[in-house]
């Protein structure tokens, strides 16, 4: 699919220090990112960067419901959440580049991407993260839902579970996206 970069953005979702700790190939995924990050910038297309957080002691998160995210509340409540929502040094976002803050896995939720997106034309969404299973389905399943074009790196996208990366990159995100590699984006 030849893509037009104007109306492109590169989502680097939770690309956060804590998280890809959490990541056996962690190195890998993020010289990887590196290379699409770089890719974006030399074609102008803007890069944004998603991350999750909340406000100190975490009030966004209900006790009684969200099941991804009531586990972890305690936790949540005592972190330093400036530092917690920082993006990995190895991918620090450039002057004029936006970090958007989320509140649930998907990047939309809770956020304002989408007035970002608008504010920028954008129209295509080339989406990275960590998990595969988390945040880049999520934001997949709304973005399709409000009529983005679609691409995923899938090899800019890492989970826990290998087996949960690899059916979602080969059997699933392909009914909604074009699924490709970091070398293979921008280069048909």
């Amino acid at each position: 699919m030849e893509q037009n970069t104007s109306n492109t953005a590169l989502l680097v979702m939770d690309m956060q220090a804590g998280i890809v700790a959490m990541l056996p190939a962690g190195t890998t995924i993020l010289d990887n990112v590196t290379k699409a990050i770089a890719t974006a910038r030399t074609n102008n297309i803007p890069v944004i960067y998603v991350v999750v957080g909340f406000r100190n002691g975490a009030p966004e998160i209900s006790e009684k419901s969200s099941k991804n995210f009531a586990a972890g509340k305690e936790r949540f409540s005592n972190v330093d959440m400036d530092e917690f929502m920082k993006v990995h040094p190895d991918l620090t976002p450039a002057d004029g580049e936006v970090t958007v803050v989320k509140r649930r896995v998907s990047a939309f939720t809770g956020s304002d991407l989408e007035v970002i997106l608008r504010a920028f034309g954008i129209q295509h969404l080339v989406l990275t993260g960590i998990a595969t299973s988390g945040v880049v389905l999520s934001t997949l399943r709304e973005a399709a839902d409000k009529d983005y074009q679609l691409s995923v790196l899938a090899d800019c996208c890492a989970d826990r579970d290998e087996e949960v990366h690899r059916v979602l990159t080969t059997k699933i995100f392909a009914n909604q996206a074009e699924v490709i590699n970091v070398d293979e984006w921008l280069t048909k």
